[in-house]
């Protein structure tokens, strides 16, 4: 097992936890914990290896567009990068109603 650890600016603040996916032939578990912190700080573990680049840019286009600071755990098994994207929305629709940080 692989494991990956990003950080990207974030100013949205988010309320609560969330829990989306599962770990899952094809699937990716998303555990998020709001913090107070104006960063995002994101561990992937992964199985699969070789595709270092392709989380880094897969990541830091989700959080140009959706700056969620807190803590983010992604448990992967082969997700594609669609699937990551998806399942990182859905975390962050589930951690709403999201504002603008102060």
């Amino acid at each position: 097992m692989r494991t990956l650890h990003f950080t990207f600016p974030a100013t949205v603040r988010a309320v609560r936890r969330a829990h989306v996916g599962v770990v899952g032939s094809g699937d990716l578990e998303v555990l998020f914990e709001p913090t107070a912190d104006d960063v995002a700080v994101v561990r992937v573990r992964t199985s699969v290896e070789g595709f270092d680049e392709v989380w880094r840019s897969t990541l830091q286009r989700f959080f140009a567009r959706t700056p969620v600071r807190g803590s983010w755990e992604l448990n992967d098994a082969a997700a594609t990068p669609a699937l990551v994207t998806l399942r990182l929305q859905q975390a962050a629709h589930e951690a709403g109603p999201i504002e603008e940080a102060s």
